[in-house]
């Protein structure tokens, strides 16, 4: 999709649904991998599982190829967490983590309605164990502080593309 290609990742509560719509309201070319890729599957094989868990949040590894293959833009930005990241981490150019305080990603967690992830109690300590341990997120991302506004989280993100 883009000439350039860029994920947008970081734990639940992070702000990444909220950089995607602010990058869109600009005029950035981005995806929703929560939303527009994103399924219940095994995270080595792709295979689709039954129910709903955390660790099987996963993106659909050939619709990101497709995706990225396209040059019909000159950015493209791929907002949301997957358990299968390392499928396709190495077709981006850059990588961003957002990352916020535990407080911070409590309380947008909390603000959720049952229906999303964080929405419960138990899904709140299952993320406060990961925000701990950070398995969830890439390593080796450039870090960015998602507990500033959210103009500025995405203008720190804008010029770390240039």
């Amino acid at each position: 999709m883009g000439i350039r290609n860029y994920l947008i990742e970081g734990i639940s509560g992070s702000g990444k649904t909220s950089v995607c719509l602010e990058l869109r309201r600009r005029g950035c070319h981005s995806i929703n991998g929560d939303t527009e890729l994103a399924y219940q599957g095994d995270p080595k094989t792709g295979e689709l599982v039954d129910g709903f868990a955390h660790e099987h949040h996963i993106w659909n590894v050939d619709e990101v190829r497709a995706l990225v293959a396209d040059q019909s833009h000159a950015a493209s930005f791929f907002c949301g967490g997957s358990r299968n990241f390392s499928s396709f981490i190495d077709l981006f150019d850059r990588v961003f983590v957002l990352e916020v305080d535990l407080d911070t990603m409590i309380r947008r967690l909390a603000e959720r309605p049952e229906t999303e992830w964080g929405g419960i109690s138990a899904e709140r300590q299952h993320t406060s164990r990961l925000h701990a341990t950070k398995e969830d997120v890439p390593k080796g991302g450039v870090i960015v502080d998602a507990t500033a506004p959210i103009e500025h989280v995405v203008d720190e993100i804008l010029e770390k593309c240039n």
